[in-house]
């Protein structure tokens, strides 16, 4: 495993896998608790969730979970390709309503971290996404909390216009109407 941190969000690391192939296929070690524990990420995983998205478009997000309950994701694509993006939603941070994206994809098996503090979403290069999360924390809805997509504070450049947002995410307020 690599470990490489953000550019702009140095708290967020993209991980690439290493698979060793032959003749039948190939293996790959999704996590190790030494290597991870070494890279200063999280080794305690609670809670893990795969979503499946249809359309070409689509965006989920901007979510996460505040303290007491707030969340550290690790996020691989399964299938398909996806514009992961991690906010800093820290108040207090010089990175604060920074944004950064990532591409994800099920061929290049690389996966991302994104710690507590940073809001996260998605929106589907392809058709038929599959994203798989191990999370920190197990899911509280009373701490869960997230911010308009097209948010014109945070400025987020998505690929894609805007296609099958779920009503909540229609619903959800800007960044600094949340705090």
């Amino acid at each position: 495993m690599e470990f490489q941190n953000g550019k702009t969000l140095t708290e967020v690391v993209l991980i690439t896998l290493k698979t060793h192939g032959d003749h039948r296929g190939s293996f790959t070690r999704t996590y190790c608790q030494n290597e991870f524990h070494s890279a200063g990420l999280p080794t305690n995983w609670v809670q893990c969730n795969h979503t499946i998205t249809k359309r070409t478009g689509t965006i989920r997000g901007m979510h996460w979970q505040t303290a007491p309950k707030a969340e550290g994701k690790l996020i691989r694509c399964l299938k398909g390709v996806v514009f992961d993006v991690a906010v800093d939603i820290r108040p207090d941070s010089p990175t604060y309503g920074c944004w950064e994206a990532f591409e994800l994809a099920g061929e290049s098996l690389n996966q991302l971290f994104i710690p507590r503090g940073f809001a996260h979403g998605f929106q589907c290069l392809t058709d038929d996404c599959h994203l798989f999360y191990q999370m920190t924390e197990f899911y509280a809805p009373r701490w869960a909390k997230g911010f308009r997509w097209d948010c014109a504070e945070v400025a987020i450049e998505w690929p894609h216009s805007a296609q099958d947002l779920s009503q909540r995410d229609k619903s959800l307020p800007t960044l600094p109407e949340t705090h």
